[in-house]
């Protein structure tokens, strides 16, 4: 701060602020608002430009008010976005030629809007049925967005290799790239709730839409240079395509990879149990990032005992066992059930992610003591978990993770 003005008796008015060769003029306005004007910027006009972009596009605050892995996500998020928009070029021009007209970008335009009219409502409708699924698992149902709509995207390619099928192609394509849409669509707000350090998802979400929108620009300019260059034909498309699609699978696997969910689900639970009873440590969001399967739901084994902990619907356990844990812990609002290698947990209807934790620990406990959920050996895990519950609970909430809610990813709860 290099000037302070005064007035006698009062708080001060103004201000004025130098950091990094920029001068600013701070004052309130009478309704308590904070105005800032810059004064002067004697930097290089290269850092002025790259401060002016950081501005625009990346939430107040930045890097302090996001959390690790967010500068990585947009990297990656860049590159396929640019990708994906040079990938959309090719395949109207490929639907133009396929249908016997002229691939001019603005016919394209008009040609895409008509033809999703139709099918892509329907595989929007469909997809919005797995919406509790993607809450779950929003990092890998985003990339089967992405692969979904490459695949789409790859059929419209194809189309003049088969002009007599052109509606047919055109139709799954398009049904594809609906369901893909909306997958993408659901999973954003839980992605960017994960990197909201300080309560900023506004400015994350309008901050990374303007960001998409920029690079999208970039990808559709991209997209025409190709289009009337190497991929004038179709053994161009042929080639570049898949190479484009290579890309932009790889950006968007990348840019999840980097993202930190702090939701609980069965195999981010699975993963913080484990790490506690193997090491006694409490994993943050970002050191569970990488080691999360993008692909397949399976679930790590336990350390304890080696085993996996698992969640099942309610007929898929005994009612005998619902009654004997019932017994035994009238008041908990959770039931384990004991097959083979892998112990069963279903959560009553108002159960709590907290419930969630509870009975995942007294599982683990249980499974490393016995491989039988006898009264005793229930009764002996329920109180190592009590006693260590407390102190694993806060430390969770230190680590970033949201401890108020379990997404089972099913959209069912059990009650008894």
């Amino acid at each position: 701060m290099d000037f302070l003005e005064k007035n006698q008796g009062e708080a001060p008015v103004f201000w004025f602020e130098t950091s990094n060769s920029v001068s600013r003029r701070l004052h309130f306005q009478p309704d308590g608002q904070l105005s800032v004007v810059l004064v002067d910027d004697s930097r290089p006009l290269y850092q002025r430009v790259a401060g002016s972009f950081m501005n625009k596009f990346f939430p107040s605050g930045y890097p302090y008010s996001v959390n690790e892995g967010y500068l990585r996500y947009t990297q990656f998020r860049a590159m396929q976005h640019v990708s994906s928009a040079a990938l959309s070029v090719l395949s109207t021009q490929s639907l133009l030629f396929a249908a016997g007209l002229r691939p001019t970008p603005a016919q394209a335009t008009a040609v895409s809007w008509i033809l999703k009219d139709g099918m892509q409502h329907v595989g929007k409708l469909i997809c919005s049925n797995w919406g509790a699924r993607m809450d779950s698992e929003p990092k890998r149902w985003r990339l089967l967005a992405d692969v979904l709509y490459d695949i789409g995207t790859g059929l419209e390619v194809l189309s003049p290799l088969c002009p007599n099928l052109f509606l047919e192609m055109a139709g799954l394509g398009n049904f594809m790239k609906g369901m893909a849409v909306v997958a993408a669509r659901a999973t954003r707000l839980p992605i960017y709730s994960s990197f909201a350090k300080e309560g900023n998802l506004s400015d994350l979400f309008a901050k990374g839409e303007a960001f998409s929108t920029l690079f999208n620009v970039i990808g559709i300019g991209v997209g025409i240079q190709l289009a009337s260059t190497i991929c004038a034909s179709m053994q161009g498309k042929l080639v570049v395509g898949p190479l484009l699609s290579i890309v932009h699978i790889y950006s968007v696997s990348e840019e999840m990879r980097a993202t930190p969910v702090n939701t609980l689900n069965p195999r981010r639970t699975a993963m913080v149990v484990a790490d506690f009873l193997k090491e006694g440590v409490i994993s943050s969001p970002a050191d569970l990032r990488y080691r999360e399967n993008l692909l397949f739901p399976l679930q790590p084994k336990e350390s304890a005992g080696n085993v996996r902990v698992g969640r099942t619907l309610h007929n898929v356990i005994k009612p005998s066992k619902f009654l004997e844990f019932k017994q035994v812990f009238p008041k908990e609002k959770f039931l384990l059930n004991c097959e083979g290698e892998c112990i069963d947990m279903v959560l009553e209807q108002d159960a709590s992610g907290e419930d969630a934790l509870r009975g995942w620990l007294v599982a683990a406990y249980a499974k490393f003591s016995s491989h039988e959920l006898s009264a005793n050996v229930l009764q002996e895990a329920y109180q190592r978990m009590n006693g260590v519950f407390p102190v694993f609970l806060k430390e969770l909430q230190n680590k970033g993770w949201h401890t108020d809610r379990f997404l089972d990813g099913t959209g069912s709860r059990f009650a008894l």
